[in-house]
């Protein structure tokens, strides 16, 4: 007996969610694959239950795209409460060591230049991280000691935008591998206060800002506008230069073939994606005059 035939369908593009409190970024992804009757999807980074903010959600052909996302820029706005560290460097975890100091306002500010630009962070033991096939999360919970080695991170900017004399709140922008919980942590040490993150919003992952981003809430109360707030696959790409081609490139290039470009409008050397008609026909590369496509998208145009 045969299994039965699923019922899900195609849906292809972009919703760049903002993920609530309390909700893990896989439990976000599943109600949207279930709102939306969706074959297939995924998300471009993780962000812990205790945060809130931009989770992009892939669908179909998009999730092809979802490596240019992850490797983009990301922007933060977090609250650091100073006094205890915890071994999670976040609230959810336990305090391991408290103090009484409290910094100045003035003091965390000065100090935050030495934390910007590319810097050597030993990310938090509680991270999905693998050690020897094991995530950290795990072998921490399990009462391992986990010791991660300290690897470089940019940030390109860190910006003290307020707080009392318990708390301050930061907005951070950085690139990928970068870990605010760590941020929060080697701050309240550098001040002799010690702190940890009480509070975490993502406002940016790569192309996609706060602004453009939908309330999870707003979709499941209104399931019938929800398509809305979709986006085309080549919104994934949007960070990189585009090639247009006409009706034969694009045959040549679903065909797994490459592309002479001509005209002074073709992009230079490097990374790139190649449209016709308005429809994304494939990502790849850039060379000597040629684009070499790496990733073909299946939709119709």
């Amino acid at each position: 007996m045969s299994a039965p035939r699923s019922t899900r369908v195609e849906v292809n593009g972009w919703i760049v969610l903002d993920k609530p409190v309390g909700l893990t970024s896989t439990q976000a992804v599943s109600k949207l694959k279930r709102l939306f009757n969706a074959k297939k999807a995924g998300h471009a980074g993780t962000l812990d239950p205790l945060a809130s903010g931009i989770l992009p959600v892939a669908f179909g052909e998009a999730t092809k795209t979802v490596p240019f996302v992850q490797d983009g820029e990301k922007a933060y706005r977090f609250t650091v409460r100073w006094g205890s560290e915890t071994d999670s460097d976040d609230a959810e975890g336990k305090v391991t060591r408290t103090s009484e100091a409290r910094p100045e306002p003035a003091a965390v500010a000065a100090l935050l230049a030495g934390f910007t630009g590319e810097i050597l962070q030993q990310p938090p033991a509680f991270s999905a991280i693998k050690i020897n096939g094991e995530r950290a999360y795990d072998l921490a919970r399990d009462g391992e000691i986990v010791d991660l080695a300290p690897r470089p991170v940019t940030i390109y900017a860190l910006r003290l935008v307020g707080g009392d004399r318990d708390h301050a709140v930061l907005e951070a922008e950085c690139g990928k591998g970068t870990y605010v919980r760590a941020l929060a942590r080697d701050l309240g040490r550098a001040l002799g206060c010690l702190g940890h993150v009480v509070a975490l919003r993502r406002t940016r992952v790569g192309p996609f800002f706060e602004a453009d981003s939908t309330p999870l809430s707003q979709l499941l109360e209104a399931p019938e506008q929800a398509h809305r707030a979709f986006l085309g696959v080549e919104a994934g790409l949007s960070e990189l230069p585009c090639v247009i081609l006409d009706r034969d490139g694009a045959a040549r290039l679903r065909r797994g073939q490459s592309v002479i470009l001509r005209g002074r409008d073709a992009p230079a050397e490097g990374a790139a994606y190649a449209v016709c008609s308005g429809v994304v026909i494939a990502s790849g590369e850039v060379e000597r005059g040629e684009f070499l496509p790496s990733r073909v998208f299946n939709l119709p145009f």
